[in-house]
């Protein structure tokens, strides 16, 4: 999986959004059914079309309101590494990096910080050695080190933003 690197300028503005919009948005961040067409069982509790959906979400997308929709895996929990992880990049490379990291199938949520480490983003891999190796890697391709952040414990926050 790719991701894409949050760049949003100081003074964003809100964007206005129909009805129908909000009511997608508002569904969406409570998950999609595990049925075999979720999509078209969402599509029934918000009594549209799953076209008239699907359109909604790309047009969404499109617009960067969604920056992905898709599942969410526990890697851990399937046998796999996961790992926070953070870089101190020159502002005047930090777009060339993100771009190289970003090429990295294991990379995912990379985004930009105002922070002494000012590039932060989530590895997941197969195997829980394969961390170490994708840091590795990002380091010889980028020129930079990578600090590895693992998760001593776990919390789920149902975090939601109406709209």
């Amino acid at each position: 999986m790719s991701a894409m690197t949050e760049r949003l300028p100081r003074a964003t503005q809100i964007p206005v959004f129909t009805d129908l919009e909000k009511a997608v948005i508002n569904r969406l961040q409570h998950g999609l059914p595990l049925v075999p067409h979720p999509y078209a069982a969402v599509a029934e509790e918000l009594g549209i079309s799953e076209q008239i959906l699907l359109d909604t979400i790309r047009k969404l997308l499109d617009e960067g309101v969604f920056t992905r929709v898709g599942p969410m895996f526990n890697a851990g929990e399937m046998g796999g590494g996961l790992t926070l992880a953070a870089m101190r990049v020159p502002e005047a490379d930090f777009d060339r990096v993100a771009d190289l990291v970003n090429a990295f199938d294991e990379v995912a949520h990379n985004y930009r910080r105002e922070h002494e480490l000012n590039m932060w983003f989530v590895l997941a891999t197969e195997t829980g050695a394969g961390v170490a190796g994708v840091i590795e890697q990002i380091e010889s391709h980028t020129g930079y080190p990578v600090y590895n952040m693992p998760k001593e414990e776990e919390f789920h926050v149902r975090l939601h933003f109406p709209v």
